[in-house]
């Protein structure tokens, strides 16, 4: 595991007010094996990495230090499901592509503008 996965763990643990026993039980793991994640002792089982994943509501990606942002919620559930919108739009003509282009940009900013208003 790069350096980077020890810290990006511990973080977003923290940031979930949750102490490592309580991030194992949510995992199905050893609170050791939190420990030796976070000290960088021991790398996680491809399988252990999925289960803190989904225990800490985050994508393996970003704990792996594939990406920057960090992915959780609605975000997670909705990538197989923008896939399948970009299975149908490598179908369209250009200006079919460019609607839905303007459609995907206008639906984006109705939803930043519900996060500020505080209704999303």
């Amino acid at each position: 595991m790069p350096p980077l996965f020890k810290d990006r763990l511990r973080t977003a643990r923290e940031r979930r007010n949750l102490s490592q026993a309580e991030l194992a039980t949510k995992a199905g793991l050893q609170p050791a094996a939190i420990s030796h994640f976070e000290t960088g002792n021991r790398a996680p089982s491809f399988e252990n990495l999925k289960r803190l994943s989904d225990a800490l509501n985050i994508s393996v990606d970003y704990l792996l230090g594939r990406i920057d942002e960090e992915q959780h919620g609605q975000g997670l559930a909705a990538v197989p499901r923008a896939r399948q919108l970009f299975r149908h739009a490598e179908n369209l003509s250009d200006e079919s592509f460019e609607f839905l282009e303007t459609m995907a940009k206008a639906l984006k900013e109705k939803e930043e503008a519900k996060k500020v208003d505080g209704n999303g």
